[in-house]
């Protein structure tokens, strides 16, 4: 027989949140580890948003933060590389 462990729907919401969160880690992966540019990281744009609406309906702050976090990655690493690159 399989045990079957009682989850709210609130709690799968939180984890469907914190799953997006490291999917979205995950898609920037082969950019860092094979120092190559892969397309993955734009997978983001569309996990991520669908993780905040997830942390949202599962009141998860921790899961708004991560993936509006790791929805908005790129455009604070174009900042800081330009910030490094004019000094």
């Amino acid at each position: 027989m399989h045990r079957v462990i009682p989850v709210d729907k609130e709690s799968r919401w939180q984890l469907l949140s914190i799953l997006c969160a490291c999917l979205g880690a995950a898609l920037w992966l082969p950019n860092f580890l094979l120092n190559y540019g892969y397309g993955f990281w734009m997978g983001t744009f569309i996990i991520n948003p669908i993780g905040v609406v997830f942390g949202i309906l599962g009141g998860s702050r921790i899961g708004i933060v991560l993936n509006s976090i790791m929805t908005f990655r790129f455009l604070i690493f174009m900042f800081v590389g330009y910030a490094l690159a004019a000094f």
